[in-house]
């Protein structure tokens, strides 16, 4: 690694399923740590950051909350990149805000001040989502060709298996990605702004319970009705459901941060499939579970099914799948982000990896369908 570990990183919303890994893989790269959380008296959450291994020397806890932005600048003062990892998923009643679009846009104002208030941040790494990044036409016509960074989620539109809540989610990444980037130039005192929007995030975990993520990974197993929604919810609001690793989310916000110079947004996912292709490799990898024929689109014999899984390739600098025999809506839509990986990144997780993980991360945390 080119950079001197001897800096300081701020990691905040540090206690949550992407932000604790980050803090972990920090750590384990010798950076110091400045890691907020909401509740300094949350003892389940304090103890699982202070017992990561060397969190004694190099790991510093500080309590603030979305809901009170400023409350950062402390955390922030004195260190040389900052991750803002946190987003508001419940609003707080009786707040300054009406919701947690407005909320989540103040802390991503707030947080972007203080980093330019510091002196020493050189720059903002933002955790955004692909929900911000739908490939949806502006007038409602259906969808593109292709996803990358160029496309934005029209906020105008209703989006199939919407609800206030998964709208409110919607809206408020978004909108804050993008007051987060309108930081990112020169009249704002050169500080680089880099904005990673992940796909459906799935693998293990520190925390002791299965993290919401991989609880949409599993829910054609658990046939949780919630969760499955969400993974629907998702596949009809960008055409299919980009999936990543945690190995590989946390390892993209380091490189972020360890590049010389990089500014900008990047899609992050290493693959980009359909709910009806995972629950098919669920079905044929495992049958125990008995999957519901209403998620498995065909059934294929299992060498020929392993053969499409290892089609995770490029074409002519586009990433596709190579699924095009499974029942449902059939979208000639795909994944073109490449920017990140032309940069120098490297996913190092692929399809069956994730979703054999995220059942791995379910059994260890004691769920009973998974014993």
């Amino acid at each position: 690694m080119s950079m001197s570990t001897s800096y300081k990183v701020c990691v905040i919303g540090g206690a949550g399923y992407i932000g604790s890994w980050l803090v972990k893989q920090l750590l384990e790269k010798g950076y110091t740590v400045h890691a907020t959380l909401r509740n300094l008296d949350d003892m389940s959450k304090v103890s699982l950051l202070k017992s990561l291994p060397d969190a004694d020397a190099r790991l510093v806890l500080f309590e603030a909350d979305i809901y009170n932005p400023i409350e950062f600048e402390h955390a922030i003062e004195g260190c040389e990149f900052v991750f803002h990892v946190a987003t508001p998923l419940q609003h707080t009643e009786n707040s300054q805000y009406k919701n947690i679009t407005e909320a989540a846009i103040a802390g991503a104002k707030s947080i972007a001040e203080c980093c330019l208030k510091s002196g020493t941040v050189k720059r903002l790494i933002y955790t955004a989502s692909v929900v911000a990044a739908s490939p949806l036409k502006e007038d409602g016509s259906g969808f593109g060709n292709l996803v990358d960074e160029t496309c934005w989620t029209p906020l105008s539109l209703s989006f199939a298996g919407t609800n206030g809540h998964r709208k409110a989610y919607v809206d408020s990444k978004t909108l804050a990605e993008r007051e987060i980037l309108s930081y990112g130039n020169q009249k704002n005192g050169g500080l680089e702004v880099v904005t990673l929007a992940c796909g459906l995030v799935g693998g293990d975990a520190l925390l002791p319970f299965t993290s919401s993520s991989v609880a949409v990974f599993i829910s054609q197993l658990t046939n949780s009705a919630t969760e499955y929604q969400l993974l629907r919810f998702l596949e009809e609001l960008v055409g299919k459901i980009p999936i990543v690793h945690i190995d590989d989310v946390c390892d993209a916000h380091i490189f972020c941060m360890e590049k010389p110079s990089i500014s900008g947004r990047f899609l992050c996912a290493s693959s980009y499939v359909s709910s009806a292709e995972i629950a098919t490799y669920y079905q044929q990898n495992y049958p125990k579970f008995q999957v519901k024929p209403e998620y498995v689109a065909i059934f294929f014999p299992k060498v020929f099914f392993q053969m499409f899984l290892r089609l995770n390739f490029k074409i002519n600098g586009i990433l596709e799948f190579g699924f095009r025999y499974l029942d449902g809506p059939k979208r000639e839509i795909v994944w073109g982000s490449t920017k990140l990986e032309e940069k120098g990144f490297e996913y190092k997780y692929c399809t069956k990896m994730i979703l054999d993980d995220c059942i791995r991360c379910a059994r260890n945390r004691g769920g009973t369908d998974f014993q």
